[in-house]
């Protein structure tokens, strides 16, 4: 069963407080209430819920400060949260806004709007929190939801696991900066190839590390997968200093203080699609492109590898 998402209303108006947590409740959130904003605090620091309903004139601590509060926390800076006021100036909502809060709600408002507006902030909340800061890609809760979309449409798509090889050695031995810049490079180039081929389905997502999945048609995977090929290829001696290129190596020295080389960072990728076979998960689509990609692997250049086997 999918956990509840978790709504903090903070405000001290029982009517309001009873109005809201009635119209949530009935839509599935777990609520949980705060009179005042040193009580939101508390409880926003105890729970960790995932949307917070501020009043701006809260007692005690008013709404601007608690939501000042929690943005300069690291446990609570990413909470998504929304000020409840009654004043219809555009200066309070300046200000609400400026103190940190994602979006606001002028009283008195109705049922509709209110589900409306939660519904979009935990939404873009779990988005932004799912995106990956190096590359600005999403990560596996859009890529869960894309592949589902899909399966449940009942659309032909085609799952690309897109992974470099080699690549721990290259960031032990040019550094973290010079792997984020490889990785960055990755993103680029299998970005160009989807915008290139794809039409409808147009999914990038960076799922950690050096680990990128994509979703694109079927019949444009493999064009997409060579244009990420001939593209990283092109670009490859950008990221190595010049004699180590010229080599075809770079040597790295293990804990005992032994040099090792290690071949140039080349791309693997698996392909699986729903178009010869069903696939009725997101899980079975990683798996089957994994398993893909582990035969791409075992080329010593850049590769990739397609699911060709067929339903029994």
């Amino acid at each position: 069963m999918t956990a509840k998402d978790l709504i903090l209303i903070a405000d001290d108006d029982e009517d309001i407080n009873a109005f809201v947590e009635t119209n949530l409740r009935l839509e599935g959130y777990e609520i949980v209430k705060a009179a005042d904003g040193e009580e939101a605090l508390q409880i926003a620091y105890d729970r960790l819920p995932d949307l917070i309903l501020l009043d701006v004139m809260v007692t005690k601590v008013n709404g601007y400060e608690v939501c000042q509060r929690l943005r300069s926390d690291t446990r609570t800076r990413n909470i998504s949260i929304v000020m409840l006021t009654a004043g219809s100036l555009s200066a309070d909502r300046v200000v609400g806004l400026t103190a940190g809060a994602d979006d606001y709600l002028i009283k008195p408002f109705d049922p509709v709007e209110l589900v409306a507006r939660v519904k979009t902030a935990l939404r873009r909340s779990k988005e932004m929190r799912s995106i990956n800061p190096l590359t600005q890609l999403p990560g596996n809760v859009q890529l869960q939801d894309e592949v589902s979309k899909h399966i449940a449409a009942q659309e032909p798509f085609a799952v690309m696991y897109i992974d470099l090889d080699h690549f721990k050695p290259f960031n032990d031995h040019y550094g973290f900066l010079r792997g984020d810049e490889a990785i960055k490079l990755l993103a680029r180039t299998a970005g160009d190839a989807i915008n290139s081929h794809a039409v409808s389905k147009r999914f990038l997502g960076h799922v950690g590390g050096d680990d990128f999945i994509a979703i694109v048609e079927p019949e444009v995977a493999e064009d997409v997968a060579r244009q990420v090929l001939a593209s990283w290829d092109q670009h490859l001696p950008d990221l190595y200093d010049k004699d180590d290129f010229e080599n075809g190596y770079i040597e790295v020295e293990d804990r005992q203080k032994r040099m090792h080389r290690f071949p140039l960072c080349t791309v693997s990728i698996g392909i699986a699609s729903n178009q010869e076979r069903p696939i009725q998960s997101h899980w079975q689509a990683s798996e089957i492109a994994s398993e893909m990609k582990s035969y791409a692997k075992r080329e010593p250049r850049s590769a990739y590898a397609t699911d060709r086997r067929k339903q029994p």
